[in-house]
């Protein structure tokens, strides 16, 4: 098999989420933002899926090639979805 047809081994993005006040937050390892509006903002990110609620909520910066995006707003809560996190296991695939 030719070198160029080998498929390379997908790279994750290191994740991470800081919060400023309440007021600020900054994700990295973000790969897609599934649903936004001002009062809550759905995050697929490497360590799962993210839910941010609050008020007033805007997304200041998304660069989905690097994987980051800082978030505006008054952040009331920021929690992985448990159930979304079992979705993707193998046995979810099986009895579906």
């Amino acid at each position: 098999m030719n070198g160029d047809m080998q498929q390379k081994p997908a790279r994750l993005k290191a994740h991470s989420v800081v919060m400023d006040n309440r007021e600020r937050i900054s994700v990295t390892g973000v790969n897609d933002v599934e649903s936004f509006n001002d009062a809550e903002v759905v995050l697929s990110t490497e360590q799962g899926v993210l839910v941010i609620t609050g008020s007033m909520l805007h997304i200041s910066r998304l660069n989905l090639d690097d994987g980051q995006l800082v978030l505006g707003g008054v952040i009331d809560t920021v929690e992985y979805d448990a159930m979304e996190q079992k979705k993707s296991g193998i046995f979810s695939r099986v009895f579906r």
